[in-house]
């Protein structure tokens, strides 16, 4: 008898959603991010010295706190290890068909056998 909507050999069967990004892949985002971060803190230094020599003592604060908390972000979010696995909204698949009955059973319960 043949059965219909089950793996064979009761395997689980898995979507490719599911599947983990490489370590090296994880790894190359999480220092591209860090990049940028420390480039948007290179930037926030420079606009406030351009501030500072302009005399515009008070504009300084804005990305000067910039500067001064990116680093600690960049190094949270670069250290924190892998991304979630993105199994949000994913779950096994599983076929869900209806049972099959047996016909010549069916057959012999109509004629009251």
């Amino acid at each position: 008898m043949v059965r219909l909507g089950h793996a064979a050999g009761g395997q689980q069967v898995h979507l490719v959603t599911q599947a983990r990004r490489p370590m090296s892949e994880d790894i190359k985002y999480r220092q591209s991010r860090y990049l940028i971060m420390m480039g948007i803190r290179v930037v926030c230094f420079a606009i406030a010295i351009i501030l500072y020599v302009e005399h515009l003592r008070w504009l300084i604060l804005i990305p000067a706190i910039g500067a001064i908390f990116i680093p600690y972000f960049a190094v949270v979010f670069a250290n924190g290890g892998r991304e979630p696995d993105n199994m949000r909204g994913f779950m096994e698949y599983h076929m869900s068909l209806p049972a099959q009955r047996d016909r010549q059973s069916d057959k012999q319960s109509d004629d009251g056998q």
